[in-house]
């Protein structure tokens, strides 16, 4: 496990298919978001300067690509060729947690169906009731061929996703599907927009849904279980951020069953503190989770063991393509330390710990920094 800074990531591959996608979303760029992209650019130039894991860079020559960068960014002609000229910046060190996050759009696009690699295919999910998607003929089990002229692939799927949703939002998305029967069609679905929630200048009743938006978030987030007589309990994950139930009350809850499933599927994981004391909960004697490779030293990662609190039963751990950073950690120490079985798929493949660095600028362009544990 290395620790890498949270700025950005992003692979230039994918630029052309964003930028000339008959759905984007035109976006002009003034002369005063010009220069905030090129302050964004800076800050993020200094900050990995200062605190990336590896001061050489895997050997690139920072001093020019920023040089680089900052030349597209000065002939950039929308906000979302800008954004991805910051993106494609950092592309050459190919960091799962690098990324880079922009000021968000004044409304959000709901696609209204969701996708997944299963396997080395992508397939629909779900589909919302009521959505264009539903309307457009999208149904669970459809293999997705392409998203506006893109094969998603393992290795690019998280990529499209990170400019869909972050970099340059599309009001619709042209679509290659194949249904389970074989036949192949092709679909333009129209994305539902809402508001952005912001703190400025919202009414009461904005504040109110402000309010269940952020209560939604945390509900998503939260653990759940189901306890199946004396024989089993089901703990589902969503993240390694915890909410609700501490892990000691999980794991004492679990002891008194002969067998424990962790269902990790879609868990993009979390505080690495969170990680460290569920691995404990397994173990009666401390486990090695990782070396923890930072700038200045590299260290042991451990779970320090419960020794006679410790869940000793039967032990199932569920993963798919989206179990992330530390959901993949506990299924790999499991693995290795032969303590329970691992269903489901491949993981992503995004195995390691970051730092967040927020900036915010304004009248006193203030800036502000703060470290915490950040999942993919």
């Amino acid at each position: 496990m290395r620790i890498r800074l949270f700025v950005l990531r992003f692979l230039v591959s994918i630029t052309p298919m964003v930028l000339l996608t008959p759905c984007g979303r035109a976006q002009s760029l003034t002369g005063l978001e010009r220069e905030e992209r090129q302050v964004m650019l800076k800050s993020i130039f200094d900050d990995m300067r200062k605190d990336y894991y590896d001061p050489t860079f895997h050997g690139l020559d920072w001093e020019a690509m920023f040089a680089e960068a900052k030349g597209k960014i000065a002939k950039a002609t929308s906000k979302a060729e800008a954004n991805l000229q910051i993106a494609a910046f950092l592309e050459p060190l190919n960091d799962s947690h690098t990324l880079f996050i922009p000021p968000q759009h004044a409304v959000r696009e709901d696609y209204g169906w969701q996708y997944q690699m299963i396997g080395d295919t992508c397939y629909v999910t779900r589909v919302r009731p009521g959505s264009d998607a539903e309307a457009k003929g999208l149904k669970p089990g459809d293999t997705v061929l392409t998203i506006n002229g893109f094969t998603p692939a393992r290795e690019s799927l998280k990529k499209i996703e990170y400019v869909l949703q972050v970099l340059d939002p599309q009001t619709g998305l042209r679509l290659e599907l194949r249904d389970q029967s074989g036949k192949i069609r092709r679909v333009d679905v129209v994305a539902k927009q809402r508001e952005t929630p912001s703190i400025l200048g919202r009414t009461d009743l904005d504040n109110h849904e402000l309010q269940i938006e952020r209560e939604r978030s945390v509900d998503q987030q939260r653990w759940n279980y189901e306890e199946l007589g004396d024989q089993l309990m089901i703990l589902k994950l969503p993240s390694f951020y915890q909410t609700g139930l501490t892990v000691n009350e999980i794991i004492e809850k679990a002891r008194k069953h002969s067998a424990l499933v962790i269902d990790l599927r879609s868990n993009s994981g979390g505080a690495e503190t969170t990680l460290q004391a569920l691995l404990g909960g397994m173990f009666e004697h401390d486990v090695k989770i990782a070396d923890k490779q930072q700038r200045s030293k590299t260290t042991s990662l451990i779970a320090k063991g419960t020794h006679n609190k410790a869940f000793t039963g039967k032990l199932i751990v569920l993963v798919d393509s989206d179990s992330m950073s530390a959901a993949e950690m506990f299924a790999r120490v499991v693995q290795i330390e032969k303590r329970g079985t691992i269903i489901g798929d491949v993981t992503s493949g995004s195995v390691m710990s970051a730092r967040y660095h927020p900036h915010h600028w304004g009248p006193k362009c203030r800036k502000v920094l703060r470290s915490c544990d950040i999942g993919s």
